[in-house]
């Protein structure tokens, strides 16, 4: 267990070593490396620290975990300063150097791009996983067989595979693009070791006919826990803790039974509806709730495959639907507008 002043220091020095060279760097080249060092998702200075949080004892982890947040935000507001000095010098500079053409034509308004609207949803669910000591992790696209339903307690004569119809490689009936972020579960619980928190965003893909609502390409985010003790109000605080980051503090969330292969129990999870205050309107059909997310306790069967003993470690798990998450948070009805190239949508956000 981490000691609460080592996280401290560790802040602290964090913060002097990140002013420190931020005052060398003098153009935007090392200004992009030196963003990379400190913010990358992956091997980041900040990113690391906030990974450490879950060393950190449980009654001190939500007070480190405020600190670091607001270090990480203050941090960036130093670096968007940095970044806005050096673009106003450059500009400085080139207008000493070059002369104005006043027959070109007037330019577009506006040339750069911006994040899509599922990329700005999954980072604001990586920032707070992050921050409940969750790794990141990735996985491929391109996924075998066995992990994508055999190591998830969906054998081959199993009926929930007929729930999936799925895009398999022509003359390898072993590979498929997956079907869902969950085939890497298996993959991840077998080169770590317990206890282990974890989520897995990414792109899945399935044999759908594309309307409004449904699309053969989409983002799922799939997450669990692997620890002793585990149980499904730990589940439940995450996944509340989750809906409230993204539709509001007065958000609630209700659990229902249902069947999923890789969970025993299985429930299915829906949120307040946000946009009528549970009032019931078309997007809820008058039921005041949405649906979000499945989830549920790591079937034993799952966890002997990635190498657990059940007996001693339990698990849930989780997943979202991407898409689903952001068309409610934007309040878009059409599904295919994410992959249309339709500047005319992006542009919105």
């Amino acid at each position: 267990m981490l000691h609460d002043k080592i996280m401290q220091e560790k802040l602290a020095n964090l913060k002097k070593n990140f002013v420190d060279e931020l005052q060398n760097v003098s153009n935007l080249l090392d200004l992009d490396k030196f963003e990379q060092k400190f913010f990358s998702r992956k091997s980041g200075e900040i990113t690391l620290l906030m990974k450490s949080l879950k060393e950190v004892s449980a009654e001190k982890r939500k007070e480190l975990g405020k600190l670091a947040n607001d270090a990480k935000k203050e941090l960036q507001e130093l670096l968007d300063a940095k970044v806005f000095g050096l673009k106003n010098k450059d500009k400085d500079k080139l207008a000493e150097t070059e002369a104005i053409d006043v027959t070109q034509p007037k330019l577009p308004k506006h040339l750069g791009g911006h994040l899509h609207p599922i990329t700005i949803i999954q980072n604001k669910l990586e920032d707070l996983f992050t921050s409940m000591g969750f790794e990141v992790e990735d996985g491929p696209e391109l996924e075998s067989d066995y992990y994508n339903f055999s190591a998830m307690n969906i054998p081959e004569d199993h009926p929930a595979r007929d729930m999936q119809d799925t895009f398999y490689v022509k003359d390898h009936s072993n590979w498929v693009m997956r079907t869902h972020t969950s085939s890497m579960q298996v993959r991840s619980m077998q080169k770590r070791d317990t206890p282990m928190r974890v989520v897995i965003p990414g792109r899945c893909f399935r044999n759908e006919a594309t309307d409004p609502r449904h699309e053969h390409t989409f983002y799922q985010l799939e997450g669990f826990v692997v620890d002793k003790n585990v149980s499904l109000g730990d589940m439940k605080g995450v996944l509340e803790a989750t809906v409230k980051h993204l539709y509001g503090k007065n958000s609630k969330i209700r659990l229902r039974p249902k069947f999923y292969p890789f969970v025993e129990p299985g429930v299915n999870g829906e949120v307040s509806c946000f946009l009528c205050m549970s009032k019931g309107c078309r997007v809820c059909k008058n039921t005041g709730w949405l649906e979000i997310f499945g989830a549920g306790m790591i079937h034993p069967s799952v966890l002997k495959e990635g190498n657990i003993n059940p007996d001693i470690y339990q698990g849930f798990a989780f997943g979202f639907g991407l898409n689903r998450l952001v068309m409610l948070k934007y309040n878009i009805e059409d599904i295919r507008n994410f992959q249309s190239g339709d500047l005319r949508f992006l542009n919105q956000f």
